[in-house]
């Protein structure tokens, strides 16, 4: 049975459970799980990670913990009974673990392996913390490693700023936010700006001596040298090396390192120096033999330097190896070091290129318990300490030290009888007042224990040494009286013995008479002569005599002085006992000379505070004793005395001094009776302070008033003791009046620069110390009021420089600070002054900083008490007085102008956060009495709604991202919880005030306006957040936005008609709320939208506002990446519910639909804009929201907006056409006017012709790298036409230059013509603008089908390639996925006429073959009925596809969506027809090339007459005639008649070409080449049997430069002569296109013709009929070779599929090949027979009509030719012009004219891409002029419209408008000649020379010939373009 558990409610998981049975809950090792249920060995319960799926499990999996139950019950929470440490090291731990594995994904290396360092790091910490056998003060230092490193881990992954105390984490709740606020700013600021360190350490280790070979002892003396003022700042560390340069105990570390303790921040200079003396322990010369002498001395060797400057940047102990010098006499070894340093060089020299000291050194920051903690193992080891000489910067009061330093200076010695200077050796020794030696005594320095004695360096020969030698002597106190210091003088013998003979000695007493110890400095002593060591063994005997040269006492025969010789010394006392000040020894002895009491007081002030701060206890006895014996006469001067020992102790080097004084005055100090006269002088000096003129005595009284009075109250507290309380009035009355004096002196009001305000201000500094010592007398309350009066007794105004006012605020923040402030009592009675001098000074906007730390203490001591009765009517207080002035104070901080530089507003720069965090704190205790309080307490609406106005605003500041650090989400949360819980009290009295009659916009609009942007902040918006923080965020606030969301759809509601006052201002905000990512907040908010709908509605009768409004800023918001699909269903689903009863239901509809498509395109923009490269797909989805906000949105600055986004984009993927098309979009809505233009986007503020003139040039610019040169020249063209009429022929000539330039790059440079490639895209998981749609693309120039696929297929990576051709059904297009349907597909080329022509370079006419192409083929050839096995042709059809583009290719993108899709069949006949007229076009294009030496290789030409010839010899035009010209076949296919007569025609053609095709290769053919030459010869005869052609020359002469072909009806009715039956269809030519480019479909038969070429053999006749190619009916299979299952569709080895002849109709596509060897090509056309040449008509000037239709014709415009290329026939004009009326537009044409292109609105048949937007303009529809008034149109016409009917009847009911070509924009082509292979009828006038260019300049040309028959359609006005 299931049971509640009581105690077993939380666990770890202790190994992992697969949870697989019925209610199993799987666990993972390490989990913690909350148990609600028991049940005989399983729990119920779930992870705490994951609490809404829960479970059973076996209890033995789960570890069992303590834990405290919180709000126990349903829905209970467990918080584990742990170290908060612990539990934060738990969850952060694991917080990490997820997103380390992220570094590693994301390829962080470094952080990564760190990080991971550091975890484990904190892993072995938690089990040392888990253990608990740590003791505190290294759990203290373990915990601390633990949050820093818990810190520096938060701070690599941008993780929060933890707020803590004491190393746990804090709760928000339990502390005031002034709290919270200040624990985030000194985390922040140690994370910023660590404290320096004060004190610095040296770490030196000595390795050593590298390259030393003497074979002697060393020993090296260490010390730290300021060569500024030449002195050694520390003690010597000393170091002996063995004979080999190492350390002679390498076993013993501590012998070898030590640490120069002590260094000041001002010792690491760069003349401070780390100097190494090296010593020499052996014989006298270095190069000596061993028997000279066995005595030892020591020698210079050698000395070393180093900057101690040079380790500051070193972060860890470094090895340096310092170069060794030598001096050059051994006279300046003295100063080797200042020589080094100062280089001079003469002086010194290197002891050895590769001789060097080898040591570590290292610098160590921080005190010496810091040092002690972080470097554990040194001191464990026992490392030498090293001092500083002297006292360090703080003295301790417990640091005892008794050393005196005795330096070697230098000697004046006599030769003594020598004939050479002496060796001199020092020998030193210390003696007791018994003459003994006092062992141990004598110290060279750190690293050696202490000596007996000490011998100095000996300096060879040399009478006046210097040895600048220091010795230590550490003596006791009581050791000092009655010892002295003996200096033995010896020669040393260089001989063999090697004697040390004594010659003289000095002395020196340690301690003079009168107890003074010996003094600093140098001391000259006099040298006694002595030889004989016994003559020294009573010093009693010498004592006597004089030991210096200053000295006075008598002589003594015993020994005798020399007055020549001298030798002088340096001491220097360092103790914290001894004195060498006589003054001080007379104080303290002030009973033994009465007399001099009243001079020892006075010469106190003069001694050093380090003398008197060692005797501090002594000398306040000294004191107190003379006060207690003889106040009247010295109470004043004792006073002074006292004062001056106070505030010598506030000195930093002596700060440590103030708990002596504490001790003293707790536990020595016994004057009972001073505080009489304490007060009575005190008041004294009190009284005269305002009469006084020199206040500086004064103001030293005052500092010193804090200890002063802790001696006026324990002295009255000794009394009363003493006495039982006596004279207690008295001493109150005394208080009471010391007070009134105090307050008198303090209400005076001075200037601020007066003395009595300077020491006013000294005062109140000292007075809050005197609280505490009050209190031990006064009740609390007393003390209160006399603080309160003495407060209350400022002056109320004063000058805002002046320093009392800061100095007043100091005193306020510390009384409040203090034990007195912190009873509630006291607190009552001090509030009120704290609050009113708070209040003045933020009203005056004084000393801000100091009035926040004032507010925060006390709003922070409010919340503490907040169980107090009394802390509600302290809070009450507050809100009365500094609300309004706070919020306030926050407007005006948060507006001043920020320092330069800054990019965020940091708290600890100003006081904006601390105002901040006491303005929440105030929010967070009010309740709801102090609310109901604040707004009952307003005068007026007026005073209301201002005080709403402003805290909205405030709140508005608060949320802003940098009024807090990005870190610090804690505060943020807490702000908004305050926030959120404040608006929801003042919404009511929103509600009750400004409603109905009383309604106000502005506190309403503000009231909105914070609650939008609270939703939005980014700290709350929880989707971002890691599952962790999530959870704890909202188990804490919950969500706050939905809290917030509910709360505007309230207020909403309330409003009533007056919503009509926020619609529009409000949908784009409501709209952004929307948008954020929370499902119940959508669903609360969406519904305003209706709302808004149904009330504009109401109003206006539609809600065209809100639709607008909408549109606008849904761009914005996306593209911000707000929003999402499940936001675009959810306003759809719930806004059509809402409106489907609506009256307005169809308009609500259209409405919703619009913005739901607008938002598919633009979540698709957004997905396509989040891929790093420009694909197709990126490009695509721009197109299609262009086009949106074009054709359904008509929003112009959206339109152009995305325009220079696609513009962007071509750039970027070098799509520099489409780029130039792109900007023409924009191009085309500007006019050649002078009207100024605003900036926008990159463009300046310009008239709108200078834009439209930058906009051309980069147009023609980027023309120009596409390679598109034809459309660069019109648009050179344009301008050079504005240029002429501003008579601007400098920028003329540059852009006749630029035209010229690109007319030579059409001719001289080549280009390639790119594949187009049909996709589909089918499926649901395309994007919205791809999904269930066909597109042709124009391929990457040398990208064939294979390279396409495989670009789409990784721009789709999910997609599916399809492997067929044929349409998908309903399966594909409607399934969850992706397929894509790629296959090749040919173009159909529109400019037929240039194509046609025989003297157009083929440079040219490549241009045409690929540009402006609407219409694309793609050919299936497949069996109808039974397939004949003999003759396969006879049932061969083509299926036949044709699709047409929404815009021609090349546009503003590289792929269009297809419009029209038609098929039809080909019949086999038909097919027939075409492959034959295709080869004769590519026979006649070859041999014309080869006639005209346009061919390097003759190989094309044989290659193709090889393979028709063989062919045909084999069977293939055989099969035709079998298939076609049988009865059967005609009498079945009557209607064919004539098709079969073509076909008969077509081959006889081809063997007359063939024959002239023979004769060119005769002539050409290379010698080798002559055998396969002589084989075509004897084939042609064959084939021209097989068709029964006889008696007929081989070659015929050609007319005009081509073939004349003969065809009759029959196929042997051909003579030689031209005789009989001869039937000549007209001046038929060999008109002939570029050379013929084979596809990459036709490779394969390429290949075989070049091997039949090579090898001289033919194809047979099958794989002839075979190699007839089409596209591939696999989109995947290669596009080198045909499909297996594609049957042949020719005879012969041409390329390509015919167009169906619409019986003998010939269309506009008949003149020419299809303009790639592809499988579809167009049909060889008839010429027109000369009775329907058409004669142009030259149109009349017509004139550009402006944007005022009121103005005429005339007036509007400048006159423009108009000349329009018809079709690509001869055209006869006459040379001169002939005049027709002008033709007038209707009011509603516009023609453009000059650079204004042709744009007709949505409707017309074409456009220049930007539809309604753009200008219109009125041209001829159909290309042709009219003819003459009662003319008829000329048959031609007819032709032409019945050709390319269908086509442009679809076209002109299309509503997707046309791309924007610059072909049909303006195409003033030259017209050229007719070539020589077309003949000229007689009586036919030639054709007319082509006009001038600037007859045509301005002339649009419309080439299309599918609009040859459109009547001129009257357009709309030109929309006014705005000033973009």
């Amino acid at each position: 049975m299931w049971l509640p558990s009581e105690h077993e409610k939380y666990g770890v998981v202790l190994a992992s459970f697969r949870g697989t049975g019925q209610h199993g809950l799987p666990l993972e090792i390490g989990d913690t799980v909350q148990i609600l249920e028991k049940c005989e060995g399983w729990y119920r319960g779930f992870i705490l990670k994951n609490p809404n799926v829960k479970g059973i499990f076996p209890s033995s999996y789960i570890h069992l913990k303590n834990a405290h139950i919180k709000n126990k019950g349903q829905f209970e929470t467990v918080v584990p009974e742990e170290d908060p440490v612990i539990t934060e090291m738990t969850s952060t731990l694991r917080e990490w673990g997820t997103m380390w594995k992220q570094l590693y994904v994301r390829n962080e290396g470094d952080l990564f392996h760190r990080l991971w360092h550091v975890m484990n790091e904190v892993l072995d910490l938690r089990r040392q913390v888990l253990v608990g056998h740590l003791t505190q003060d290294r759990m203290r230092d373990v915990k601390q490693h633990i949050t820093a490193r818990l810190d520096w881990g938060n701070e690599q992954l941008g993780l929060d700023l933890v707020p803590r105390k004491e190393f746990s984490m804090v709760d928000p709740d339990e502390i005031s936010v002034t709290e919270l606020y200040k624990l985030m700013e000194q985390r922040h600021r140690r994370k910023e700006a660590p404290a320096p360190p004060t004190a610095h350490h040296l770490l030196v280790q000595v390795k050593s001596l590298v390259s030393y070979n003497l074979a002697e002892e060393l020993q090296v003396c260490f010390s730290i040298y300021d060569s500024r003022d030449g002195r050694p700042l520390s003690e010597r560390f000393f170091v002996r090396l063995n004979k080999h340069g190492v350390p002679k105990s390498p076993e013993r570390a501590e012998r070898q390192c030590t640490l120069f303790t002590d260094l000041g921040s001002g010792d690491l200079r760069k003349d401070v120096y780390i100097v190494a003396h090296i010593i020499r322990i052996g014989r006298m010369g270095a190069g000596e033999k061993k028997n000279v002498s066995s005595v030892q001395y020591r020698r210079p060797f050698g000395c070393a330097v180093i900057c101690i400057a040079d380790l500051l940047t070193a972060d860890s102990r470094d090895d340096h190896n310092l170069k060794v010098y030598t001096c050059n006499t051994e006279s300046e070894w003295y100063q080797i070091h200042d020589n080094i340093i100062r280089k001079t060089s003469s002086r010194y020299s290197l002891l050895g290129s590769s001789t060097g000291l080898s040591v570590s050194l290292q610098l160590l920051h921080g005190d010496m318990e810091h040092i002690r903690r972080e470097y554990m193992a040194l001191f464990t080891c026992g490392i030498t300490i090293t001092r500083k000489l002297g006292f360090s910067d703080v003295i301790m009061p417990g640091e005892m030290r008794n050393d005196l330093y005795i330096t070697l200076e230098k000697g004046e010695f006599e030769k003594g009888g020598k004939s050479v200077a002496r060796n001199v050796e020092v020998t030193i020794y210390v003696l007791d007042s018994d003459g003994q030696i006092i062992k141990g005594s004598l110290w060279e320095g750190s690293g050696e224990p202490g000596a007996d004695s000490f011998q100095s360096i000996v300096l060879y020969h040399n009478n006046s040494p210097r040895w600048a030698e220091q010795v230590k002597l550490p003596l006791p106190v009581d050791t000092f009286r009655g010892s002295h210091v003996r200096f033995e003088f010896r020669h040393c013998s260089t001989k063999e013995k090697g004697e040390k003979k004594l010659f003289g000695f000095s002395f020196i007493p340690l301690m003079q008479e009168d107890g003074r110890t010996l003094p600093d400095g140098t001391h000259d002593l006099i040298v006694h002569k002595c030889e004989e060591n016994t003559n020294l063994h009573d010093c009693s005997r010498y004592l006597k005599l004089l030991f210096s040269k200053g000295s006075s006492l008598p002589g003594n025969s015993q020994t005798a002085k020399s007055s020549k010789e001298s030798f002088c010394i340096t001491s220097y006392l360092c103790s914290t006992k001894l004195t060498q000040n006589g003054d001080m020894l007379d104080l303290l002895k002030w009973r033994t000379h009465p007399d001099r009491v009243g001079d020892s007081l006075s010469k106190l002030m003069e001694i050093d505070g380090s003398e008197i701060v060692k005797f501090l206890q002594d000398t306040l006895d000294s004191l107190f004793g003379i006060l207690d014996e003889n106040p009247q006469r010295f109470g004043l001067k004792v006073f002074d005395c006292l004062v001056h020992i106070i505030n010598l102790l506030q000195d930093s080097k002596f700060q440590h001094f103030k708990p002596v004084m504490d001790t003293y005055i707790e536990s020595h100090f016994a004057g009972a009776l001073s505080y009489r006269d304490l007060i009575k002088v005190l008041k004294w000096y009190v009284d005269r302070i305002i009469d006084a003129e020199r206040q500086q005595h004064i103001q030293q009284v005052l500092k010193a008033t804090e200890y002063i009075f802790k001696y006026i109250i324990q002295s009255r507290r000794l009394y009363a003791l003493a006495t039982g309380g006596q004279s207690e009035d008295e001493f109150r009355c005394c208080m009471r009046e010391l007070f009134m004096s105090l307050r008198f002196f303090l209400s005076q009001d001075g200037k601020a620069a007066s003395p009595v305000t300077q020491t006013q201000a000294i005062f109140l500094k000292n007075f809050p110390a005197m609280y505490c010592e009050l209190l031990k007398i006064f009740t609390v309350c007393e003390v209160a009021g006399f603080v309160r009066d003495t407060l209350g007794s400022l002056p109320i105004t004063s000058q805002a420089d002046c320093p009392l006012e800061a100095v007043k605020l100091q005193c306020i923040a510390k009384t409040v600070e203090s034990q007195l402030y912190a009873n509630h009592e006291s607190r009552c009675i001090l509030l009120p002054v704290v609050l009113h001098h708070l209040q003045v000074h933020l009203q005056e906007q004084r000393d801000l900083v100091m009035c926040a730390q004032v507010l925060s203490s006390v709003l922070s001591i409010t919340m503490r008490d907040n169980t107090d009765p009394s802390s509600a009517e302290v809070v009450s207080a507050i809100v009365r007085s500094l609300l309004g002035v706070l919020l306030a104070t926050i407007l005006e901080v948060t507006n001043r102008p920020q320092p330069a530089g800054t990019a965020m507003r940091l708290q600890f720069q100003d006081v904006t956060g601390e105002f901040v965090a006491c303005l929440l704190a105030l929010l967070r205790q009010m309740t709801d009495r102090h609310y109901q309080q604040l707004l009952e307490g307003f005068t007026g609406k007026d005073a209301l709604k201002d005080f709403l106005l402003q805290i909205f605003t405030v709140f508005r500041i608060l949320i802003r991202p940098e009024m807090f650090p990005k870190d610090w989400t804690v505060m943020r949360l807490v702000t908004n919880n305050v926030i959120i819980t404040t608006v929801l009290y003042l919404s009511d009295a929103l509600r009750k005030n400004f409603l109905n009659e009383g309604f106000d916009y502005k506190v309403w609009d503000s009231y909105f306006y914070l609650s939008v942007i609270f939703i939005n902040q980014p700290c709350l918006q929880l989707e971002s957040f890691s599952p962790t923080k999530r959870k704890r965020i909202v188990e804490k606030y919950g969500d706050m936005r939905v809290m917030m969301g509910c709360e505007i759809f309230s207020m909403w509601q309330n409003l009533g008609q007056h919503k009509l006052n926020f619609i529009p201002a409000m949908i784009g905000p409501f709209l952004e709320v929307t948008l954020v990512p929370q499902q119940d907040l959508r669903n609360v908010m969406i519904p305003i939208f209706h709302d808004m709908m149904d009330w504009e509605q109401r109003r206006s009768g539609n809600f065209k506002q809100v639709e607008a409004k909408l549109i606008d800023k849904l761009d914005s918001l996306m593209s911000e990446g707000k929003g999402d699909e499940t936001y675009r269903e959810l306003f759809n689903s719930i806004l059509l519910k809402k409106i489907e009863r609506e009256t307005w239901r169809e308009s609500g509809v259209s409405l919703v639909a619009t913005v739901t498509r607008l938002m598919e395109r633009l979540l698709d923009y957004r997905d396509c804009m989040k891929v790093g490269e420009v694909d197709g797909k990126k490009i695509g989805c721009t197109v299609s929201l262009l086009n949106f906000y074009k054709t359904e949105l008509n929003k112009e600055e959206m339109y152009i907006r995305y325009i220079h986004k696609l513009y962007d984009l071509h750039l970027k993927a070098q799509n520099y056409t489409e780029a130039a098309y792109t900007l023409l979009l924009y191009d085309e809505l500007l006019e050649w006017s002078e009207r100024p233009l605003r900036e926008f986007l990159n463009y300046p503020m310009q008239t709108e012709w200078q834009r439209k003139e930058a906009m051309h040039l980069t147009i023609i610019q980027n023309f120009d790298r596409g390679k598109c040169w034809e459309n660069g020249i019109i648009l050179c063209r344009e301008l050079a036409d504005q240029y002429e009429a501003y008579y601007d022929y400098r920028n003329l000539s540059k852009m006749r230059i630029m035209e010229a330039s690109l007319y030579d790059k059409i001719m001289g440079q080549q280009r390639l013509e790119p594949e187009f490639f049909r996709v589909g895209f089918y499926g649901k998981k395309f994007p919205f603008f791809l999904r269930n749609k066909e597109f042709v693309c124009r391929g990457h120039d040398y990208e064939r089908l294979e390279a396409f696929q495989q670009r789409m297929l990784n721009e789709f990576p999910q997609a599916i390639a399809m492997q067929h051709v044929n349409q998908p059904d309903d399966t594909i297009s409607q399934a969850e996925a992706q397929y894509l349907q790629i296959y090749a597909v040919s173009p159909i080329a529109e400019a037929q006429d240039v194509l046609q022509r025989d003297n157009v370079s083929d440079n040219i006419k490549s241009f045409y073959k690929v540009n402006h192409i609407w219409r694309f083929r793609y050919d299936r050839p497949f069996h109808k009925g039974t397939k004949d096995k003999e003759n396969e042709f006879k049932s061969l059809w083509v299926e036949r596809t044709t699709l047409t583009l929404v815009q021609s290719l090349p546009g503003i993108s590289r792929w269009f969506e297809v419009e029209k899709r038609e098929v039809m069949e080909v019949s086999p006949l038909e097919n027939a027809i075409e492959v034959i007229e295709n080869k004769n076009l590519q026979l006649r294009t070859l041999i014309t090339q080869c006639q005209a030496r346009q061919m390097h290789n003759i190989n094309p030409l044989t290659m193709c007459l090889n393979g028709v010839i063989d062919a045909a010899v084999n069977g293939g035009l055989t099969r035709y005639q079998e298939a076609f010209f049988v009865k059967d076949y005609v009498a079945s296919h009557p209607e064919d008649c004539e098709k079969i007569g073509r076909l008969r025609e077509l081959m006889l053609e081809q063997a007359h070409i063939l024959g002239y095709g023979l004769a060119v290769h005769e002539k050409f053919v290379p010698q080798d080449m002559r055998p396969l030459h002589k084989k075509l010869v004897d084939q042609f005869h064959l084939m021209k049997s097989s068709l029964g052609i006889q008696d007929c020359p081989a070659y015929l002469p050609f007319t005009n430069g081509s073939p004349r072909t003969y065809m009759g009806s029959m196929v042997n009715a051909v003579s030689p002569d031209g005789g009989r039956g001869v039937m000549r269809r007209g001046p038929s030519t060999l008109s002939y296109p570029a050379a013929n480019r084979y596809s990459s479909s036709s490779l394969s038969s390429q290949a075989s013709n070049e091997v039949s070429n090579i090898t001289g053999q033919s194809e047979s006749s099958d794989e002839v009929f075979n190699m007839q190619p089409s596209p591939s009916t696999s989109s995947l299979s290669s596009n080198h070779s045909a499909s297996p299952n594609v049957s042949s569709s020719a005879p012969s080895s041409t390329r390509g599929s015919p167009l169906p002849s619409e019986k003998n109709k010939h269309s506009r596509e008949s003149s020419c090949l299809s303009p790639r060897d592809r499988p579809c090509s167009a049909i060889y056309s008839n010429p027109l027979d000369p009775t329907q040449r058409i004669l142009p008509h030259p149109m009349g000037d017509v004139m550009l009509p402006r944007s005022d239709p009121s103005l005429s014709a005339p007036d509007k415009g400048s006159p423009t030719q108009t000349l329009r290329s018809l079709s690509p026939v001869p055209i006869r004009t006459s040379p001169q012009k002939s005049s027709v009326p002008p033709f007038t537009p209707s009011p509603t044409e516009c023609q453009s004219g000059g650079l204004v292109s042709n744009s007709p609105a949505l409707s017309g048949s074409y456009s220049s891409g930007i539809s309604s937007l753009s200008r219109c303009s009125m041209s001829d529809a159909s290309g042709l002029e009219a003819p003459p008034p009662g003319e008829l149109a000329p048959p031609s016409m007819l032709t032409a419209s019945a050709s390319g009917g269908s086509d442009e009847l679809l076209r002109r009911d299309s509503k997707t408008p046309p791309p924007y070509s610059v072909y049909e924009r303006t195409n003033p082509r030259r017209l050229v000649p007719l070539p020589h292979g077309l003949s000229v009828l007689p009586g036919v006038d030639p054709p007319a020379l082509p006009p001038k260019p600037c007859q045509i300049r301005a002339t649009k040309l419309d080439l299309d010939p599918r609009r040859a028959e459109q009547a001129p359609r009257p357009r709309p006005l030109p929309r006014k373009v705005s000033q973009l």
